[in-house]
This record gives C-alpha cells, structure tokens and sequence, in this order.
C-alpha cells in the first residue's frame, strides 16, 4: 500500500534531523526525496536546513524534476533523484549527503571508482549476502550542470544493475532503498566504510 504525502514528508524530516545529527548533512547541504507515485516524487525544496525541516519544506516534482507545486522551488539536484525513480521502479527514497568522510575520500581517490571488499558490513547493502563480495562505488566529478552529470551517470547505472550508490568528487554521497529505512541503513553502511578506509589509508602513510 502506497504512503500517504504526510507520511512520507514525515520520512523525509526525520531522516534530515538523524543525518545531521550525525554530521553527514550540515546546514542547507543535502538532499532527500520519496516516491509518491510512478509518476511523481516527493523531494525537500531547495536551500533548506536538513536538521530543521517541516512538513511545507517538501514539494511535489514529476518524473522529469519539474516542480508541480507553485512557489516552491527544486533542489538543483532533483534530476540525479528522479534519473534513480525512473531508473528501477523499486527505489522508493533516495539520499544525498555531504559527509566530512565521504567528500575527502572522494578527492583523495585518483581512480574513477572505489572497491570495498571483505568488509562484513557490506552485507548492509541491497543485495549483497557476503563479505566475500567486492561493493565497487563509481566517482563522478563534480558539475554544476545537473543534466550534464546525470548523463554521465546513466550509463554507469545501466551497465551496473546492482550499483549500490554512488559519489560525486568533493560533494558528496548518493544511495537510496525501496523505503527510507533501507536508504538510511545503506548511508550508515557507506559512512563506517568510507571512514575504514580513511584510517586504513592514513595508516599505511605512517
């Protein structure tokens, strides 16, 4: 049964006051949208302090990202939200955040992806049984032109079905669930890798 638009306005505030709590969403920064329908999502409104949200700082956009609410304006990064809806009809919630971990390993990282393997808390992830596993999570650099970086995401999502989530350089983190529950799990699995490997990393400089 589908959810009602308070309910997952609700969602949506909770998950921003627990990711900036938590640091990975400071201030206006970030992200977060609800499928509402197969046609129309439910996305937080452009410029908004992810800790402070209320239920009139949603808006409803369609499957293109325009806005079907008068007066209320987008996140610039609506497309990258509906590009994942339209992408598999499973996806119920979609994350972004700008977590201190996740910003600096994306710019310390050369490659143009990251390879988690044998970490037993990538069982957290959609889809993946074992540790023995390996997660590969795509970087994109980072571009202010919205369409632009969605076309270059999609290719990597259509050659990679079970991608997990993805990075943009020195931005931030995107991953999503077919709940919120199960985006907000896959942001807690990302944030204990990215800072495993932070550690692991300064540990081998030493």
């Amino acid at each position: 049964m589908s959810l009602s638009r308070e309910h997952l306005a609700q969602q949506i505030i909770d998950a921003g006051r627990f990711l900036y709590e938590r640091g990975w969403s400071p201030a206006t920064s970030s992200n977060y949208s609800a499928r509402l329908s197969a046609s129309e999502a439910l996305l937080t409104v452009s410029g908004k302090h992810k800790g402070q949200l209320g239920l009139d700082d949603v808006l409803v956009t369609d499957m293109q990202g325009r806005s079907l609410e008068a007066g209320k304006k987008p996140s610039a990064e609506t497309l990258l939200h509906t590009q994942l809806y339209n992408w598999k009809a499973e996806i119920g919630a979609v994350l972004h955040t700008h977590s201190v971990n996740a910003t600096v390993l994306s710019r310390l990282s050369l490659s143009d992806s990251l390879v988690f393997a044998d970490y037993e808390l990538q069982k957290a992830f959609t889809g993946i049984s074992s540790h023995e596993s390996q997660v590969e999570v795509p970087i994109f650099d980072n571009d202010q032109d919205i369409a632009r970086l969605a076309a270059k995401v999609q290719p990597w999502l259509e050659r990679h079905p079970d991608c997990v989530g993805y990075l943009i350089r020195g931005h931030g983190l995107y991953t999503w669930g077919a709940q919120m529950s199960g985006a907000l799990r896959q942001i807690e699995a990302f944030e204990f890798l990215f800072e495993c490997e932070l550690k692991v990393r300064a540990l081998h400089k030493s």
